[in-house]
């Protein structure tokens, strides 16, 4: 059976994924589990989604519905359709001032969050990996989170929901008429969850057991609360959904309720002398008002103890040592401050090993969170090469936290787990703990199948907890519903699936699933690969960064190919090796735009930009890597013969018409791809006729004008270059600055770095670096460059340098643009006016840099309002690659575009030419360089 061909008689083929490459990308999610889809599929309307469930039952082929793919338990994997809702299903309203919001699958819990944030509202979940994680599974593994417990959780929060059912019916809970019409519809299904219900209810044993579980986190099998918090079939079945992880049918939207988030807030991390005196503080400092109590063990608290920025302190903590990272939150500072002086009342209630430091300092805050959301991350990195990381999620009544925790650490030394962690959301009596794992032997997998079993026993048996909180059941812990929920429930579990999902073709083996060791079965391998790949245990974090995301691949994704094409030829899989490997060239490669930006939201710091670049290096014949060396010598003939093309670039617009050179070039690219394609918005840089002075004077600059802004540095809007801009900023200023007279020639070298010609890089950054050192008069002046991505290049370019240009590069001061204007110029001017409202697109480099901040100051002073989308993110120009893969620009800017588009501005702003271009083409505005905005207010 041709899966793909088939589904051409519904959906379109572009949306339809069944090449190698696809099928292998898709295999993987967050969890330690692997299958390969028979396809992937991309619906854009319910009509889609009911078409899909109509050929899963013709075909008997199961749909499973994925988002985000940062489930952990297994359920948004399958080897049958894999239905991706991660690209067209991110509609947004906010709805009721901030109270409620309109949301459909696919978009991210932060990005709901983000369109809150006016309101001082947000989403009452809030999981770990909410800046990754969509609506979609957050609804569907009813998540919860960190700041949540169970009054906040998806369940509770959703207000209303649109859903299809498996036979393709639709219903919402927000139409009256819907009530009576499944019951009209559906009077089997709506009888027996009627007859449910009284089961239930008539049992005053299920009654307590039900309302005892659901006291605390719980997210094993049905939401069978809903039985009992519900009385109408239509909303007992759509809060069975909430947390079904999509076994029971498709969420098209969702209302939420939303939570105050709080604009005021204070951060501790506490330290304690071991794990049972932190669970003696948890209740007191609920008490307080604590919003948020996260416990971290010590062997948690070593595996981040080395990250940038970590306190200290932690590196000497004994080894019993435990943490607690505290929040308190408020409307007010005063009434912040009460809270706050409520914790300092506990006084011998809790015992610390040091003094607590609260921090309202919304930077400090932020990392201390994403040390604690980065710990499961952390962990997979450090952990042995071929290993899997297994995270399990479980909860114990309070009281007995710390007795529970001592018995979990027996097991880990019984088993042999000589690393796990445990870490969590202590307020719930929730925790998470890690192990690592390998998976390829039997005796391997016997040894998790015997330590996982003992867990279930420590958790159900002696202390009546729950052996999932808040991570979904999925395939990991199917096998044990009916332990933890005993034989009547797991019974009507059953029978509510095989009522809606008779034939068992939606996300079969998830939540239900007969084979008491599926747990241990499709398990994930994870080979060594590569030092980049190794680290990555795949969760996902990554790929809301990426600009490729929506075209090609991601860095997950480009990392599972990669191992996947590894493994093929290990086995000796020829044919497939060579598929995957072709394939890859372009998905994998030719389509990265190597920003880094990946690294910025991986928990553990893995550019998967420095792993292409690496590839590409490879791929390159020796001839290629001549070429590039001989260019890189002879730059200045380099700069001149583009100079001349853009001329005659031009000279061919202005003579046939603005689109001529533009619609050829399209022309080209269809037969010869590598052609680049012309933008209309490159304009050739005037001479520089600027007389510079002999000798700088203390307080001036050189100015290193980028080869970029020397060839096409020009306004589209004819107004000054680049160049001229920053000659006219300084002069203002009285900022006196120097342009070397040997400048032609000189480039960062960025161009080659990013395509991975090593030998053309290192000798371009050496040559750039000793000009340098004679142009700053051995470091004495700093140096200025206008484009934020080749400040960045030079400012990481230590690696290659010779030994003695090591020396010289570390006495010389290079400053971006938006150094000098926030420290250099607006300090010396007056500004004369300031403009109503602009939009910036702050670069990668920008914020690689952690200067994004600096390039707002700039910005407010020289506006009234100042916006910076939502949706802001890499450009995907990635320098020329734009040109070369402009459909790769294309939909890296469209979702910032169309945010940008909904306003008018009275300017547009960047700091690097090549990305000012590829949004300008984006836009339909003029993006310039901010330094032009300076120059027009003073």
């Amino acid at each position: 059976m041709n899966t793909g061909k088939l589904l051409e008689t519904i959906l379109p083929s572009e949306r339809i994924k069944t090449r190698l490459i696809d099928l292998v990308a898709y295999a993987a999610d967050a969890g330690f589990y692997h299958l390969q889809p028979k396809a992937v599929v991309q619906p854009v309307s319910e009509e889609e989604v009911k078409a899909l469930f109509q050929f899963s039952r013709t075909h008997k082929i199961p749909l499973t519905f994925r988002t985000g793919g940062t489930s952990l338990s297994g359920q948004s994997i399958t080897d049958g359709i894999l239905v991706d809702l991660s690209q067209y299903w991110n509609k947004i309203l906010v709805e009721e001032s901030g109270a409620s919001v309109r949301v459909q699958p696919g978009i991210t819990g932060a990005m709901v969050n983000a369109h809150l944030k006016k309101h001082f509202k947000k989403i009452g979940p809030d999981p770990a990996s909410i800046n990754s994680a969509m609506i979609g599974g957050i609804l569907s593994n009813n998540a919860s989170g960190m700041c949540c417990g169970v009054s906040k959780n998806s369940y509770h929060t959703t207000k209303y929901i649109r859903f299809i059912l498996p036979d393709g019916r639709s219903y919402s809970t927000e139409n009256a008429e819907d009530y009576v019409r499944i019951i009209t519809e559906l009077p089997d299904l709506c009888k027996t969850l009627l007859l449910l219900r009284e089961q239930i209810l008539g049992d005053d044993s299920l009654l307590n057991l039900i309302r005892n579980k659901y006291k605390t986190k719980n997210t094993v099998g049905y939401s069978v609360n809903a039985f009992v918090d519900y009385q109408n079939p239509l909303d007992i079945l759509a809060h069975l959904l909430i947390g079904a992880e999509g076994t029971l049918g498709f969420i098209a939207e969702a209302v939420m309720t939303t939570v105050p988030d709080y604009p005021a807030k204070s951060t501790s991390l506490l330290f304690f002398s071991d794990i049972y005196a932190a669970c003696q503080a948890i209740v007191p400092l609920t008490v307080s008002g604590a919003e948020a109590v996260e416990l971290m063990d010590r062997a948690s608290l070593r595996s981040i103890e080395h990250m940038d920025g970590v306190p200290a302190v932690i590196k000497f903590l004994p080894e019993t040592a435990a943490a607690l990272l505290v929040e308190y939150q408020a409307n007010s500072d005063a009434e912040l401050q009460a809270k706050v002086n409520s914790f300092h009342s506990l006084g011998s209630d809790i015992s610390l090993l040091h003094p607590a430091e609260f921090t309202t300092d919304p930077v400090q805050q932020a990392f201390l969170w994403k040390v604690r959301k980065g710990m499961f991350p952390a962990v997979g990195a450090v952990r042995k090469s071929g290993t899997t990381v297994i995270l399990e999620d479980v909860a114990f009544p309070v009281a007995s936290l710390g007795d529970a925790i001592l018995d979990l650490q027996v097991l880990f030394k019984k088993h042999q787990y000589e690393n796990a962690i445990i870490f969590g959301h202590a307020k719930d009596g929730n925790i998470h703990f890690v192990v690592t794992q390998a998976f390829e032997s039997q005796f391997e997998i016997e040894r998790y199948d015997s330590f996982l079993k003992e867990v279930v026993t420590l958790v159900v048996e002696k202390y009546h907890g729950t052996l999932k909180a808040e991570h979904g059941t999925g395939r990991n812990m199917a096998p044990f519903v009916e332990t933890e929920w005993g034989g009547e429930i797991y019974q009507i579990m059953k029978t509510l699936k095989e009522a809606i999902d008779p034939e068992n073709l939606l996300n079969p083996g998830v939540i239900i699933n007969s084979d008491k060791n599926a747990h241990i079965k499709n398990l994930k391998d994870l080979p060594r690969v590569e030092e980049e790949v190794d680290k990555c245990m795949e969760c996902g974090f990554c790929e809301h960064k990426c600009p490729s995301r929506d075209i090609t691949l991601t860095p997950r994704r480009r990392i599972v190919v990669r191992r996947a094409i590894l493994k093929l030829k290990r086995q000796g899989d020829k044919k497939q090796y060579k598929e995957l490997l072709q394939q890859y060239q372009y998905e994998g490669l030719d389509t990265c735009a190597v920003d880094g930006l990946c690294a910025t939201a991986c928990p553990v710091d893995i550019n998967t930009g420095m792993l292409v670049k690496r590839l590409r290096r490879e791929n390159h014949s020796e001839t290629a890597n001549s070429l590039a060396l001989f260019t890189a010598r002879n730059f200045k003939l380099v700069e001149n013969s583009v100079k001349l093309g853009v001329a005659g670039g031009l000279g061919i617009n202005s003579l046939l018409g603005d689109q001529s050179l533009l619609k050829l070039t399209k022309g080209l690219k269809k037969s010869i791809p590598a052609v680049p394609l012309w933008s209309n918005q490159i304009k050739l840089s005037p001479s520089i006729v600027k007389k510079q002075p002999r000798q700088l004077s203390a307080g001036g600059v050189v100015y290193f004008p980028t080869c970029i802004s020397r060839v096409m540095g020009g306004s589209a809007d004819k107004k000054k270059s680049t160049i001229e801009t920053f000659i006219s900023i300084s002069e203002k200023a009285g900022v006196e600055f120097r342009i070397p007279d040997d400048i032609s020639g000189t480039c960062c070298g960025q161009i080659y770095s990013s395509k991975g010609f090593g030998k053309a890089f290192e000798y371009t950054a050496n040559e750039t670096i000793e000009k340098l050192w004679r142009w700053t008069e051995q470091g004495r002046f700093p140096v200025v460059l206008d484009i934020t991505s080749c400040t960045h290049t030079l400012l990481t370019c230590s690696s290659v340098l010779t030994e003695a240009n090591k020396q010289k590069y570390d006495r010389i001061k290079i400053i971006d643009s938006i150094d000098y204007v926030l420290d250099y110029l607006l300090p010396k001017v007056d500004v004369k006016k300031t403009k109503d409202k602009i939009v910036l697109h702050p670069v990668c480099s920008l914020q690689k840099m952690g200067l994004e901040g600096k390039f707002v100051k700039i910005a407010a002073q020289l506006a009234k309002e100042v916006k910076i989308p939502m949706h802001s993110g890499c450009c995907g120009m990635a320098g020329d690659r734009g040109f070369l893969f402009p459909e790769l620009t294309a939909a890296a800017t469209r979702p910032e575009a169309l945010e940008v588009q909904q306003q008018e501005f009275d300017g547009y702003y960047s700091s690097s030419k090549t990305c000012e271009i590829a949004m300008s083409e984006a836009v339909g505005k003029n993006y310039e360089s901010i330094m032009c905005l300076l120059d027009e207010c003073i």
